[in-house]
């Protein structure tokens, strides 16, 4: 027979914010409200929850950009996340290393510059990726712009 436990409020009695929840390795945490699941969390932290507007849900790892960068003059990187190095190959062209590499190379990675017209990825390998920069009128390598790019795959 299972067992329900129904509470407004877990309160601490130590005096710290601290609360948790221990359960088995097979289980999985399931968050309702008016009777309808909202989030669920697996033994082994892969977490789904409802999607905007109600009716699908988003799984919430496999959503998420797990690299971004904003980088300037010669692959310059100002700010990050996973992403360990960048290195100017050229005029216009860029190679960026990740932290913490893909399991494939299958993963998709976005890429907007400015003052160059467009951009464009070379090489997409587990470990980096490419950015090309030109100009339209001409497609000649254009350097010296600040470059942005967000990849959303699978880690390793």
């Amino acid at each position: 027979m299972a067992s329900e436990l129904r509470v407004d409020k877990i309160h601490n009695e130590g005096g710290d914010n601290d609360t948790g929840l221990d359960l088995s390795t097979n289980d999985q945490i399931v968050l309702k409200t008016a009777n309808t699941t909202r989030l669920t969390m697996n033994a082994t932290g892969q977490t789904t929850i409802v999607g905007e507007g109600g009716s699908t849900t988003t799984n919430l790892q496999g959503g998420l950009a797990k690299a971004w960068l904003q980088a300037a003059d010669s692959a310059s990187v100002r700010d990050s996340i996973n992403i360990a190095s960048g290195t100017d190959d050229g005029t216009g062209q860029y190679t960026y290393a990740f932290t913490n590499s893909f399991s494939n190379d299958d993963y998709a990675p976005t890429v907007t510059t400015v003052v160059a017209e467009v951009s464009a990825t070379g090489n997409v390998l587990t470990s980096a990726f490419d950015i090309f920069t030109f100009l339209r009128t001409d497609s000649f390598a254009y350097e010296d712009q600040v470059n942005y790019a967000s990849v959303h795959g699978d880690l390793a």
